[in-house]
């Protein structure tokens, strides 16, 4: 199993925030969670185990 790494580890993240915040502009309620539930499937793929997965959820309901 790869470790679940909950330390900072993204390269300039006020960036990755805005080109997040920048996917969802002009979208509606709706469509931005569609977009939310189709990323969070890219990134489980990529991801590729159900148990690193499930403690990123686990660790996402705790903070």
């Amino acid at each position: 199993m790869t470790r679940l790494v909950l330390s900072p580890n993204i390269d300039a993240p006020d960036n990755l925030y805005a080109d997040l915040l920048a996917a969802h502009e002009g979208l509606s309620e709706t469509e931005s969670a569609a977009l939310n539930a189709r990323l969070i499937l890219i990134l489980a793929n990529q991801i590729g185990s159900r148990e690193v997965f499930r403690a990123a959820l686990d660790a996402a309901r705790r903070r």
